[in-house]
């Protein structure tokens, strides 16, 4: 299989909703390559990873880097003012550098709390560099955005300190010119939420605002310690800000001087082939670095390279080492489609008698990723998304206020799947609801069959929905741990999630004040890919 699933550009016509035409990529289902050299002699011995990974899931070698740790270094954080409060003593603590990758940063006092104990630390540590990367459509929302939050603490810090401003190549030519503030979101965003501070990494879903701060229920992991998996999450933002806008003092936005292709005034397939090669060549020196075997493809193409990785035998397994750690990286507009295949992968393999546990604050299922759930995985389901009153949309003015009532369509669709294939006792769904909160979680747990805890957990920034997959810069981890802690707090997390939800039933569609518009059933499906 290749390594990122790095794939041919075909170009599609993609429809906004403003009724407006743009070329895109889009990105194929990855297929096995040939191998040009020869196969790889077999194993003598027990490897030094295989001890820590079980025999169902050794494909994940195939398709991502390898981080082995102890799981007494990995912490799980539930509450997102804990969350904050990790953030800021992260962040005063940093003594080489901060890279920071969000959506976007909010505008209150948190947000200028958390810029201040930056800037109070870049003034403090000589040489220590700051690095944010943040999404330019969002970022630069409003008369006061991101970049204005962001401007002071350039201006104080100009050798060490960058924000860079990812601009989707999609919006492009007339349609950037048509479609206003807000609507031009829809066409493709930064959504890494990646929070890195010297040799530690907080991995999430939440974004850098007030509500993420206080009452928007998310995921949050943190890996304390751990210097080769932070410093490839330190190359990742690295590498997305060298193909984007760089902000200045003055408001203004270029491109650096490393590269001269421009994301929207560039030709497209030259900058998206640009963007893909950088990420690849990342993933690849990362997997070099492992004891692994590499192998091409008959051109020795690196941009239709593939893996084939066999275990070094000659050391004995490390027995402090517990758990093992799988980024993933999904770019649509680039080609780039790994979380994509090991999610459906994933989704369609796992064993029965096993349960997963799979939450989204939108739930907006793929039909790939359906067709899993539903025709081809024996596991059982349970599925947490958000209430209504629990969905961040609840109350915005415009059709942005109809966003909670289309979720509730979708959701109805979903049951409706479930209900009409008579898988009712294999596959449930729940509603998230708390008084004063939103709901934003999202990722799995998977428990193996027999156990009682989870084994193995993907958090980070992908909802599972058709946005994530073809338009937006995503990543998470997959998290595979024999560590009996680690498997109690993933436990304690998932129940304490679910605490908060009730189970859908046919009733729950037909309560007062759950009517889905007739106009909001009529867009669904042409709008739903922009969810």
């Amino acid at each position: 299989m290749h390594t990122l699933g790095f794939l041919r550009w075909q170009h599609v016509a993609s429809t906004t909703a403003a009724a407006v035409t743009t070329v895109t990529s889009a990105a194929a289902a990855p297929a096995p390559l040939p191998m040009s050299s020869p196969p790889a002699p077999s194993s003598p011995g027990p490897a030094p990873l295989t001890h820590l990974l079980p025999q169902s899931f050794h494909w994940l070698y195939q398709h991502c880097p390898a981080f082995p740790i102890n799981g007494s270094k990995v912490r799980v954080i539930v509450d997102p003012r804990e969350f904050y409060q990790e953030l800021l003593d992260k962040a005063r603590g940093a003594k080489e550098r901060i890279s920071i990758s969000s959506l976007y940063l909010g505008t209150g006092k948190l947000e200028e709390q958390l810029v201040a104990a930056v800037g109070e630390r870049a003034t403090a540590v000589e040489g220590l560099q700051v690095r944010w990367l943040l999404d330019h459509t969002r970022g630069s929302r409003g008369p006061h955005s991101s970049r204005s939050m962001l401007r002071p603490l350039l201006m104080q810090h100009p050798q060490s300190c960058s924000v860079s401003l990812y601009h989707t190549p999609t919006l492009r030519g007339l349609l950037r010119r048509l479609i206003p503030q807000r609507w031009n979101e829809t066409i493709g965003l930064q959504h890494m939420k990646l929070y890195v501070f010297d040799d530690s990494l907080v991995i999430s879903g939440a974004n850098l605002s007030n509500d993420y701060f206080t009452n928007r229920q998310d995921r949050y992991m943190v890996f304390d310690n751990c210097p080769a998996l932070a410093a490839f999450y330190h190359r990742l933002i690295e590498t997305v800000s060298r193909h984007s806008l760089q902000l200045a003092t003055d408001d203004s936005t270029s491109m650096g001087s490393h590269t001269t292709l421009h994301p929207y005034l560039s030709d497209f397939k030259k900058y998206c082939s640009a963007m893909r090669e950088s990420v690849q060549q990342l993933w690849s020196d990362e997997c070099s670095k492992t004891p692994l075997r590499l192998g091409f493809d008959e051109e020795n193409n690196i941009s239709a390279r593939t893996q084939r990785r066999t275990l070094d035998s000659s050391a004995p397994p490390d027995t402090s080492l517990d758990t093992l750690v799988f980024p993933t990286v999904q770019m649509g507009p680039f080609g780039i489609t790994n979380d994509g295949y090991v999610t459906k992968r994933f989704l369609s393999t796992a064993e029965e008698g096993s349960r997963i546990h799979l939450a989204s604050g939108y739930f907006n299922l793929t039909e790939e990723y359906m067709q899993c759930v539903l025709g081809e995985s024996q596991a059982s389901y349970s599925i947490l998304m958000a209430h209504p009153e629990a969905n961040g949309f609840l109350g915005a003015g415009g059709f942005a206020g109809a966003i909670p009532a289309a979720y509730t369509h979708l959701a109805r669709l979903f049951f409706g799947r479930v209900r009409a294939g008579g898988q009712e006792q294999r596959l449930s769904l729940h509603e998230y609801r708390r008084q004063g909160w939103t709901f934003h979680a999202k990722g799995l747990w998977y428990t193996h069959p027999g156990h009682l805890l989870p084994s193995l957990t993907m958090v980070g920034s992908p909802n599972f929905g058709w946005r994530s997959v073809q338009r937006d810069l995503e990543s998470q981890v997959v998290v595979v741990t024999r560590n009996p802690a680690l498997r109690k707090a993933l436990h304690e997390e998932h129940s304490r999630l679910y605490a908060q939800g009730t189970q859908v039933t046919d009733d729950t569609f037909t309560v007062p004040g759950r009517a889905v518009p007739l106009w909001v059933r009529c867009v669904m499906p042409i709008i739903k890919v922009f969810f």
